[in-house]
């Protein structure tokens, strides 16, 4: 039986995380061929920050080569665009080619938001997203001496701190009150901001940009309060657009990104989407342990293999700044349901604050209770036990309950 086409057009982490995982389960299932628009092999997006930061080289971020492609019988169509998707013909059309298939898998990504200003189309503005962006910011940290970073979040702390390494003047220019405020709360932003300029970052904080001043190459920003600054490099780190041109151009649903249901699935149940262009239930993820989970179910799906399907995912942020250690995962902020713990030592400069709905609050509270009043329980009573237990708490309680029950028994 010949084996059905398989087609992927992108060649990033999480389009090729998917195709590992579809290897793992079923490596004759397919014919697989990808198409990237890069001239590299699948590498670590995450660490193009490390390159910045003379930590790694372009070829350390590699996480399959050409040899990998070739043992596993994959295809691959470097530096090749796809610019159309025929759904009747079943056929893409690239820059170089036309490719059939069985099955298609969306796996194009983001790309860089660039603020449509006056002068974003001039020399030294870049986003940071590739390793031609981070190629062309060590060689313009040679020729010039001053950068600009417009975003105070993630990304664009971890490009600066990379200029910084690189010798430049960096000055951060920010929106919001404190720095990574979608992570943050203002106390721990406030904090990172103190320890970033001590590093030597310099920042603009409540500067809204509206243009960016030069002829042919930037010489300098514009802000709405009237304000200016001089500069000599431009790096945009405010946010990522999902590609999803082709699939607007296939009459595919889209919102943000390309609108998928539980298993991956576009509109065309011969094509799926993964990664940073999907969007599920109304959200398009921008971190890579998201759209590994989302690889996983798709590899399933693609393979035949039952599955319950993708459900959303819980985020984490991680800084990678030398000598800054930031963790932040779920919700930051307090409200009428969710109230937290701060524990702040001035003296070390640690800042920690966990937070929790009310509910679990008051079932650790009618934990306690409920052991303090219980007395030792006989045989006869422990299946009526087991069954209030299962009414009032969740598993891991009851499990905490008995232990503290076995213990007082002992006595």
């Amino acid at each position: 039986m010949p084996k059905q086409k398989l087609l992927m057009i992108g060649n990033g982490m999480a389009g090729v995380r998917t195709i590992e995982e579809i290897l793992d389960r079923n490596p004759d299932k397919y014919d697989i061929t990808i198409i990237g628009d890069e001239p590299h092999p699948n590498y670590n997006r995450i660490m193009l920050s490390n390159i910045l930061q003379n930590k790694m080289t372009p070829s350390e971020i590699i996480l399959n080569d050409e040899t990998w492609y070739a043992s596993n019988n994959i295809t691959l169509h470097t530096d090749e665009q796809a610019i159309l998707i025929d759904r009747l013909t079943n056929t893409v059309t690239t820059t170089k080619r036309n490719i059939t298939y069985d099955r298609l898998i969306l796996a194009t990504g983001s790309r860089a938001f660039i603020l449509p200003i006056p002068g974003a189309d001039l020399e030294g503005v870049l986003g940071f997203r590739t390793i031609a962006d981070t190629e062309k910011m060590i060689a313009a940290s040679k020729k010039y001496e001053r950068a600009t970073v417009i975003g105070g979040g993630l990304l664009g702390l971890e490009a600066a701190r990379g200029l910084l390494d690189q010798g430049m003047d960096v000055t951060v220019i920010h929106l919001a009150d404190w720095l990574m405020e979608t992570q943050l709360d203002a106390k721990a932003g406030e904090l990172l901001k103190a320890d970033l300029e001590a590093q030597g970052m310099k920042f603009l904080m409540q500067k809204a940009t509206s243009k960016i001043l030069g002829k042919s190459r930037v010489t300098g920003l514009a802000f709405k309060d009237g304000t200016q600054i001089e500069t000599d490099l431009v790096v945009m780190a405010i946010g990522i657009k999902p590609e999803i041109e082709l699939a607007q151009h296939a009459n595919l649903p889209t919102g943000r990104g390309i609108v998928v249901d539980d298993f991956m699935t576009t509109a065309d149940p011969a094509i799926f989407a993964v990664g940073e262009c999907a969007e599920h239930n109304g959200i398009a993820y921008g971190l890579v342990a998201p759209l590994y989970e989302q690889g996983k179910v798709l590899a399933d799906h693609l393979c035949g293999i039952e599955t319950k399907g993708y459900h959303g995912s819980k985020m984490f942020t991680q800084l990678k700044v030398s000598g800054c250690d930031l963790f932040s995962a779920g919700d930051i902020k307090e409200n009428a349901e969710i109230k937290g713990v701060t524990i702040f030592n001035s003296i070390e400069n640690k800042y920690k604050k966990n937070l929790h709905a009310r509910w679990q609050a008051s079932r650790c509270r009618a934990l306690r209770r409920y052991n303090r009043r219980q007395p030792s329980i006989q045989p006869a009573q422990k299946r009526r036990r087991t069954h209030r237990l299962h009414a009032r708490f969740t598993a891991p309680q009851i499990r905490r309950i008995r232990k503290y029950e076995r213990r007082r028994n002992a006595r």
